[in-house]
């Protein structure tokens, strides 16, 4: 599969994330310490659907998938989620913004095997999602991580400042995994889910769309990379993920 002529570019910055037990439990924080998000956010963040679908069930409109760049990636590095050690070498990284209409609501990357690469994404501008079921195979979703990150490219994508909240889970196939996908949700996704954060949960300030969960500090610089947003007259653009 021939690679972009883009370069990838970095992950974001972790700035808080849940615990393994409170992912695997459908939650954000453990069960004593109450619920940040609010119950539209923990059913996107933490439920096991599809995003494309649930994006365009909440817009009406299609998703559109912009690919950033999409190369070999023979040492993903430590900003990597840990279950890419899982996947067979050699690997490959997508990145791509997600876009319904004017507005770009998702980021996104994914690691692959090669070979699974080739076979799953031969049209690159498809969801993700698309693509595993065109032969409707049975597959599960098993979301392993959630955090909130930030990063310059991503507030000027989204045209919306951070924190941003963020998901990475495991596509199984008879058992096997064979994909990580990592996606970063735009904060205009309030506009059809509501509030972020539960009641009682909003921190003040830079801590405000991370509902009280993070200390209070300035957001880490990171490097803009070429080709990774595009003003369209209107705000930074966009598009995507599957």
């Amino acid at each position: 599969m021939a690679a972009t002529s883009t370069p990838l570019g970095p992950s974001p910055q972790p700035l808080w994330q849940a615990s393994s037990a409170a992912v695997a439990a459908g939650q954000a924080t453990e069960p004593s310490d109450g619920q940040p998000l609010s119950g539209p956010w923990r059913l996107l963040l933490l439920g096991d659907g599809s995003p494309t679908r649930h994006l365009q069930s909440l817009t009406g409109l299609p998703v559109e998938v912009e690919v950033i760049a999409m190369a070999p990636d023979p040492d993903p590095g430590p900003e990597a989620p840990p279950e890419v050690a899982e996947l067979d070498l050699p690997l490959l990284r997508r990145q791509v913004w997600l876009r319904c209409g004017s507005h770009t609501l998702a980021w996104a990357e994914s690691w692959w095997n090669q070979t699974q690469a080739e076979l799953h994404l031969q049209q690159r501008n498809q969801p993700i999602w698309r693509s595993l079921t065109a032969e409707r195979a049975e597959l599960y979703r098993e979301v392993d991580g959630l955090a909130l990150v930030e990063a310059p490219w991503l507030e000027q994508g989204f045209g919306q400042s951070g924190p941003y909240w963020s998901r990475h889970y495991r596509f199984f196939r008879g058992g096997r995994e064979f994909t990580v996908i990592r996606e970063v949700f735009s904060p205009l996704l309030e506009r059809w889910l509501g509030p972020a954060c539960a009641e009682g949960f909003s921190g003040g300030g830079w801590n405000a769309a991370g509902c009280g969960l993070l200390p209070a500090k300035a957001a880490p610089e990171t490097d803009l990379s070429p080709g990774w947003s595009r003003d369209r007259g209107s705000g930074a653009d966009h598009a995507a993920s599957g």
